[in-house]
């Protein structure tokens, strides 16, 4: 979408986000930040991270201008695609969601838990690290990652650049999967505890068929 300024010295026009779609985590996370401030600023900063108007030309827009645009970015977020892709590709590496999110080991989900109680809203680049990883083996839609060693400082570097669109679904997806976790995940500690006292009480129980005086 192209946004023309007019000025006295003659019409800037200046580049805006098109879709939901154009628009990448990292911008998206700017766009969230700027939800704790006030309504001016905060329509300031989004116009400003969703376009390549300098901040300067932002603040002498009209208001009238503002509303327009404002207007479009709620539309667009209305329109974008929630449906999930479970592979993308960032700077020739293609990266693949963790194929079978029940699977995930203890670790995995308590460095997402952890990522998550630090505010998910800052820590969004940190959880897709850890849920997305290079594809090592393809056979048609079937894959295998890389196994999880908890090193993903450069990756989630990486992941600042996947689509808002993306990040959404892959939240939602997994908050979904999440509930269901938490209501099996106490019935299987119990579980596991209750065999761990028999094998301890077999353990320490007496032999059997001892002989007496």
């Amino acid at each position: 979408m192209k946004v023309k300024i007019k000025k006295e010295a003659g019409t800037n026009t200046y580049n805006f986000i098109d879709s939901w779609s154009d628009v990448t985590m990292e911008k998206w996370m700017q766009v969230i930040e700027s939800e704790t401030v006030s309504k001016t600023e905060q329509a300031e900063e989004t116009i400003a991270a969703l376009s390549d108007m300098p901040k300067k030309l932002v603040k002498e827009l009209a208001l009238r201008d503002v509303a327009i645009i404002m207007s479009k970015v709620a539309e667009m977020q209305k329109e974008q695609n929630s449906v999930l892709k479970k592979t993308f590709e960032i700077n020739g590496i293609e990266y693949g969601m963790h194929p079978d999110l029940s699977e995930l080991t203890l670790g995995e989900y308590a460095d997402i838990e952890s990522f998550i109680k630090s505010g998910l809203e800052t820590n969004m680049p940190e959880i897709m690290a850890v849920l997305f990883r290079p594809i090592k083996e393809r056979n048609g839609n079937a894959y295998t990652i890389a196994a999880y060693d908890g090193e993903i400082t450069i990756r989630t570097e990486e992941m600042k650049k996947m689509s808002a669109e993306q990040v959404q679904a892959a939240l939602f997806f997994f908050s979904n999967l999440g509930k269901e976790l938490l209501k099996t995940l106490p019935l299987f500690l119990m579980k596991q505890m209750q065999e761990m006292k028999m094998q301890s009480q077999m353990e320490t129980s007496p032999i059997d068929g001892a002989g007496s005086e």
